[in-house]
C-alpha cells in the first residue's frame, strides 16, 4: 500500500508540474521586463502613498529566484520590528503588502473607500504564498469608457495602486490608441475630415475599437490626441515599474469607410448594424484578413505604436465583437485566425494574442463549434490566450473542449455597464475557480476581472481576487463577517449579521437569468417591465435593518456610511419594483383608488432615493460631468464632452439605440432623468382611467423621448460634486417610512411576497420600441409648442 500511496503522490506532483509546464515553451517569454531595482522602489514608493506615517516599518526585496515553477511567490516575516516583503516581482510584493493589512491588521483598501487604522506594534507574521496561476488578468474593453473614460493621472495613479496590491500582473492598457491610428491613416493619405468622420466621442472610443460604430460622440480634437498619448506613457511607465505585463492592441481590421474611396480593389465589407444605429454611424469597413493590405495596416499601427510605447509582446485583438464573420466556411475562418495572428509577428515575432471570449457565448454564430475550433486552432497553441469572459455564468472553456488546447483565464465579469443593483455568485466563485484549474486537462492558466463597470459591489471583487492565491473554498459566512470588521474598522454583530443576509440572497445567485442591473425605476416607462427576484424582498428588509441598527456604532466609518446609503439605495429599487407591478396591476384592473395610492408611493420612491444618495459622493452624477468637462480644451469641446457623459447614461446613441443600457442610480440623475419621465408616464396612464380611453403607449414613450430623455442629454445642468445630508438621518427617516410593518405603506403585503423568478426570454437582442421610431418632425414641432402637460394629455386624447 505503501508504494502505491507513493505512485499517487507523485502522479499528483507529475500533475501540477504538467499543468505549470504546459505552455512554457510559448508564454515563458511574457515576463516583466523591468529590473528588480526599479520595482523594488516602485513598491516601497506605494507604501509612503498608502502609509505616509508608517512606511519605515516596511522592508521591500524583489526576487525572481524564489518563484515557484514560475508563477509568482511572496514571503512575509517580521524582523526587528520591521516587516519584510520579498516577492518574486513589484506585484507579488504589493500584493503582499495588501495581505499584511488585510489579514493581519484588518485593513481595508477599495474602490470606494480605505480603512487604515493600524495597530502602534505591527503584528508578527511568517507567512509564504505561492500564486496558483501564472497569470492575473484584469479589465474590459468597455471598461475604459464606462468607467475610465474621464480619468486624469492622478485617478490612474490611485487606481493602479488598487491594481498591483490585489495582485494582477496581467491588464488592458487602451489608452491613446486613436492617438496612433491618426498617424497611422496620415500615412495612408487619409484626409483630416476622413479621420474626424471615423473617430468616435470619449464615452464611446471602446465601442469604436471593436468595430461596433464609428463617429458616434466624436469628433476628437488634436488637444485630446496630446493628452491621452501623455497619460497613456504615465500608465505604461507606472504599470511596467511594478512588473505588470502590459496588453495593447492589434489591429482587428475595422477602417474608416474613405479606405473604400483609396483601396478600391481590396476585398473589404462593410460591418453589421450594430444596435440599430442609423448608417452615419455604424458599419465601418472590414479589411478581409487575407488581404495584403490587412498585413499593410496591422504592421503600421504595431510600429507606431511600438515605437510610442514599447511592448510587453502581448496584444488584444477582438474582430467580431458582437459581430459575424462575412463567412461561415471553415477555411476562411481559420485563415482569418492565421491572418490577424501574422499582422503581429511580422512587427513583433514573441507576439501573443489575447482574444476576449465574448462572442463564443454572446454571438449564435459560434455555437457551431466546429467553426470556434477552426478559428481558435488556426494558430499555434499557446500563442492565443483566450479570456473566459464570464466564468461565474456563462462559462465556455468546457463546451469548448477547453479552448481546444489553446490556454485560458477564468474571469468573472458581473457587472454590465457600470449599472448598480447588489448582486453576486458567491457560492459559484468559491467552488467554480478551484474545480476548473484541477479539472482533467484543463488548460486554465489564470483568473481575472472583466466587470465593465468599477465602482459597485466591492464585495463580490475582493472575493474574486483571493481565489489567485486560495486553492480550496472559504467558509463564506466567516469570510463576509470578516469582510465587515475589515471594511468598518471593528466588529459589530449588527452590521455582520446584516453581511451574513446579504451573503445568502443578493450575493448568491446562481441561475442563468442575463444580469444587467435593470429595474422598474431605471428602465424608461413602459406597461410591460418584467420585475424579478431571486431572494425574498424581506430578507433584503431585515439586512437593511440590521445595518441601519449598528449606525450609532459605525457612524464614523466611511465605509459603513458608503454601504448604508447603498443598501437603503437597494431597497428603494426593490420597493420600485414592487409598486410597479401593483401600478400596472391596478391600471390594467381600472381601479383608480388604488392606482393613485400606488402611484403617490411610486412617486416617493424617487424622491426618497434621490435624498439618500446626494448624501454619498460615490453617488453624484456631477462627479461623472465635471470630470468630463475637465478634459475639454475649450467650450465647444466641453459642450461635446458634456453631451458624451449624459449620453452614455441615457439615450446610449441620438435616438435611444441602447437605451438606459449604462443607467446609474446617481442624486441628480434620479431628480432630473428617472423621476421626471415616470411621473409623466404615470399622468398619462392616469388620464387613460380618467376619460376611460385606451392608452397610447408608443405615442407616449414617443412624448418622454421628446421631454425628458433626449433634452437631459442636451442639458448644461451643473450638478454637486460634494455631498449633503446626514446618511444615517436621512435613511432612518426612509426606514421609518418604508419598513415593511409601516401601516402608512401597507397597499402591498411584503411579507408574503416570495422570490420571484424570471419568465424564460429567447437571448435574441430585440432594439427597443423607442429606437425604432424615431419622432418625426411634425411631433418634435408639436411638442416644442407644448409647454403645459395638460396640453399634451389632451392631445393624447384628442
Amino acid at each position: 500500500m505503501r508504494g502505491v500511496w507513493v505512485g499517487v503522490i507523485l502522479t499528483f506532483v507529475w500533475l501540477d508540474n504538467a499543468r505549470s509546464f504546459q505552455f512554457e515553451s510559448t508564454l515563458d517569454h511574457v515576463r516583466t521586463k523591468t529590473s528588480a531595482d526599479i520595482q523594488q522602489a516602485a513598491v516601497e514608493n506605494l507604501i509612503k502613498r498608502t502609509l505616509p506615517g508608517r512606511y519605515s516599518n516596511f522592508s521591500v526585496v524583489i526576487d525572481p529566484h524564489i518563484s515557484n515553477n514560475g508563477k509568482d511567490v511572496f514571503k512575509l516575516e517580521k524582523v526587528g520590528g520591521v516587516i519584510k516583503i520579498t516577492g518574486t516581482t513589484g506585484v507579488a510584493a504589493a500584493s503582499a503588502f495588501n495581505h499584511y493589512l488585510k489579514y493581519f491588521c484588518q485593513c481595508h483598501i477599495s474602490w470606494e473607500v480605505s480603512q487604515l487604522n493600524l495597530p502602534d506594534v505591527l503584528p508578527e507574521v511568517n507567512l509564504t504564498i505561492t500564486f496558483n496561476d501564472r497569470f492575473r488578468y484584469y479589465q474590459n474593453v468597455c471598461t475604459s469608457s464606462y468607467s475610465f473614460a474621464w480619468w486624469d493621472w492622478a485617478q490612474w495613479e490611485k487606481h493602479i495602486d488598487w491594481i498591483v496590491l490585489n495582485s494582477f500582473n496581467f491588464v488592458l492598457a487602451f489608452t491613446g490608441q486613436e492617438a496612433i491610428w491618426q498617424r497611422v491613416y496620415q500615412k495612408l493619405n487619409l484626409t483630416d475630415a476622413d479621420i474626424s468622420e471615423h473617430f468616435a466621442g470619449p464615452a464611446f472610443l471602446a465601442w469604436l475599437r471593436m468595430g461596433n460604430l464609428r463617429g458616434w460622440g466624436g469628433p476628437l480634437s488634436q488637444a485630446w490626441h496630446e493628452r491621452s498619448i501623455q497619460l497613456q506613457h504615465n500608465i505604461l511607465d507606472r504599470m511596467r515599474s511594478f512588473g505588470i505585463i502590459t496588453i495593447l492592441p492589434a489591429f482587428a481590421g475595422h477602417v474608416p469607410r474613405s479606405f473604400k474611396n483609396l483601396f478600391p480593389n481590396t476585398n473589404m465589407t462593410l460591418m453589421s448594424k450594430w444596435n440599430n444605429f442609423a448608417d452615419v454611424y455604424c458599419c465601418p469597413y472590414f479589411i478581409d484578413p487575407t488581404e495584403d493590405l490587412f498585413q499593410t495596416v496591422g504592421k503600421m499601427f504595431l510600429e507606431e505604436q511600438i515605437s510610442a510605447f514599447g511592448t510587453d509582446n502581448v496584444y488584444n485583438c477582438d474582430s467580431f465583437n458582437e459581430m459575424e464573420p462575412q463567412s461561415t466556411d471553415l477555411e476562411y475562418l481559420a485563415n482569418v485566425g492565421k491572418s490577424i495572428y501574422s499582422a503581429m509577428k511580422q512587427v513583433d515575432p514573441n507576439a501573443t494574442w489575447v482574444l476576449q471570449g465574448w462572442m463564443f457565448y454572446n454571438d449564435g454564430f459560434w455555437s457551431d463549434t466546429k467553426r470556434a475550433k477552426s478559428f481558435l486552432t488556426s494558430v499555434p497553441t499557446g500563442s492565443m490566450i483566450v479570456l473566459d469572459l464570464q466564468s461565474e455564468q456563462f462559462p465556455q472553456y468546457d463546451r469548448l473542449d477547453q479552448y481546444y488546447g489553446q490556454p485560458f483565464i477564468w474571469c468573472m465579469l458581473h457587472n454590465f455597464g457600470g449599472t448598480l443593483g447588489m448582486h453576486g455568485s458567491s457560492s459559484i466563485i468559491n467552488k467554480r475557480v478551484i474545480e476548473t484549474r484541477n479539472a482533467n486537462g484543463s488548460t486554465m492558466i489564470g483568473t481575472g476581472l472583466t466587470m465593465e463597470g468599477i465602482n459597485q459591489n466591492y464585495v463580490m471583487y475582493d472575493l474574486m481576487t483571493e481565489f489567485a492565491w486560495r486553492d480550496e473554498p472559504v467558509n463564506l459566512s466567516q469570510w463576509f463577517r470578516n469582510y465587515s470588521i475589515r471594511r468598518y474598522g471593528k466588529e459589530d454583530v449588527n452590521a455582520e449579521a446584516a453581511w451574513e443576509i446579504l451573503r445568502g440572497t443578493v450575493y448568491d445567485f446562481s441561475g442563468s437569468e442575463r444580469l444587467r442591473g435593470h429595474f422598474a425605476i431605471t428602465r424608461s416607462p413602459d406597461l410591460n417591465i418584467e420585475t424579478w427576484s431571486w431572494y425574498k424582498y424581506t430578507d433584503l428588509f431585515e439586512a437593511w435593518n440590521s445595518l441601519l441598527t449598528a449606525a450609532d456604532n459605525l457612524k464614523d466609518s466611511p465605509g459603513y456610511l458608503h454601504d448604508l446609503v447603498d443598501v437603503t439605495r437597494q431597497v428603494l429599487q426593490a420597493n420600485g419594483d414592487i409598486y410597479y407591478d401593483k401600478l400596472i396591476d391596478t391600471f390594467n384592473a381600472k381601479n383608480t383608488t388604488d392606482f393613485q395610492k400606488a402611484a403617490t408611493i411610486f412617486r416617493e420612491i424617487f424622491k426618497d432615493l434621490e435624498s439618500i444618495l446626494a448624501t454619498n459622493e460615490a453617488f453624484l452624477i456631477g462627479k461623472w460631468i465635471e470630470s468630463a468637462k475637465k478634459c475639454a480644451n475649450n467650450t465647444i469641446e466641453e459642450k461635446l464632452y458634456e453631451y458624451n457623459a449624459r449620453n452614455q447614461i441615457t439615450l446610449w446613441g441620438p435616438f435611444g439605440e441602447i437605451l438606459d443600457y449604462a443607467v446609474k442610480q446617481w442624486s441628480g440623475m434620479v431628480q432630473d432623468y428617472l423621476y421626471p419621465r415616470w411621473d409623466s408616464f404615470i399622468e398619462f396612464m392616469n388620464t387613460s382611467l380618467a376619460y376611460e380611453i385606451p392608452f397610447n403607449q408608443k405615442l407616449t414613450k414617443t412624448l418622454i423621448f421628446l421631454l425628458y430623455e433626449e433634452p437631459f442629454c442636451f442639458s448644461n445642468k451643473v450638478y454637486p460634486t460634494e455631498a449633503t445630508g446626514d446618511t444615517i438621518e436621512i435613511a432612518r427617516q426612509i426606514h421609518k417610512k418604508y419598513w415593511y410593518t409601516n401601516s402608512s405603506h401597507a397597499l402591498i403585503d411584503i411579507k408574503a411576497l416570495p422570490a420571484k423568478p424570471k419568465k424564460t426570454r429567447s437571448k435574441s437582442k430585440k432594439p427597443c420600441e423607442a429606437c425604432q421610431q424615431k419622432p418625426h418632425l411634425g411631433l418634435r414641432r408639436t411638442v416644442s409648442k407644448m409647454k403645459d402637460l395638460n396640453n399634451l394629455h389632451t392631445y393624447l386624447i384628442y
